[in-house]
């Protein structure tokens, strides 16, 4: 995977969101399975007047089945002489050909060295749960979690500043062959609005399988009462994974925003990026 794109082509970066109910997640999937890729991709092959060459985009995260998204960001190698015939009208094109429940809404070239997903320096997602008793708004229901026990939010936030920094989430992930699950957790809050419902901000520089909703699931455990706020540290610090820790449903998942450095920065950040990370003091082998 460059982070330069191939002479002859020109690099373009795309914003987007989506609503994940009807995806079977981000990534292309044999089968003809619906995902967000294969529709954004399809649509530009349609634009573009591609016939049967297909323009594989990179994200900066592979969100799952029914987890939505609204500051999502890729990008997609285009030759040169496509991009300058279409660039003006792209986005507008790619705008009344996408189905309804995926946009994009910004359509550039990016910076030399611009990875959509090596780049990124963090990406922040919210999760949105309630525990009215009366259950979820209608309007929300494919947005926001019901939890049918009472919730104490600061209970919540004293459990979640024990699983700040970087750590490794093994407890939390769902194993990977070949991959780390070091990864630094650099904000976990929630609040309650006045419609009572409670959003949980997560912020990290990467996350591995399944981290957002396993946290989550651990924080619910808390915040009703079932378990003591240093419950979550613990299994962290057990460092396995703990079968009283659910993964909480995705339709509470959104993807908010991706952070990228300076343009001058980027090239460092992707090396960065693609070294494998140890804890300090941990063996190399």
């Amino acid at each position: 995977m460059s982070d330069e794109a191939e002479p002859g082509y020109v690099r373009v970066r795309l914003d987007l969101s989506y609503d994940g109910s009807e995806f079977s997640g981000w990534a292309k999937q044999a089968g003809g399975r619906r995902t967000v890729q294969g529709e954004i991709e399809a649509a530009l092959r349609t634009v573009t007047r591609s016939k049967d060459t297909t323009y594989e985009l990179t994200v900066a995260g592979r969100t799952d089945a029914g987890v939505h998204a609204r500051g999502q960001v890729a990008h997609v190698d285009l030759p040169v002489e496509l991009w300058d015939e279409h660039r003006e009208k792209l986005l507008k094109r790619l705008a009344g050909r996408l189905p309804k429940d995926v946009r994009v809404w910004a359509v550039r070239e990016a910076p030399s060295g611009f990875n959509a997903r090596f780049s990124a320096v963090w990406r922040r997602y919210a999760y949105r749960v309630t525990d009215n008793p009366g259950g979820v708004d209608p309007l929300l229901r494919s947005h926001v979690l019901w939890h049918d026990w009472p919730l104490d939010v600061d209970a919540m936030n004293e459990a979640a500043e024990r699983l700040l920094g970087e750590h490794d989430f093994a407890a939390y992930c769902k194993k990977r062959e070949g991959a780390t699950t070091i990864r630094t957790l650099q904000q976990l809050s929630l609040e309650r609005g006045s419609d009572g419902v409670i959003t949980a901000t997560v912020r990290a520089d990467a996350f591995c399988h399944n981290m957002v909703r396993s946290l989550i699931g651990a924080l619910l455990f808390v915040g009703d009462g079932h378990r003591a706020a240093d419950w979550p540290g613990k299994v962290l610090a057990a460092g396995v994974r703990d079968s009283a820790v659910h993964v909480v449903r995705p339709h509470g998942l959104t993807l908010e925003e991706v952070g990228y450095p300076a343009d001058e920065l980027l090239a460092a950040r992707n090396k960065e990026a693609r070294n494998r990370r140890t804890l300090p003091g941990a063996g190399c082998c």
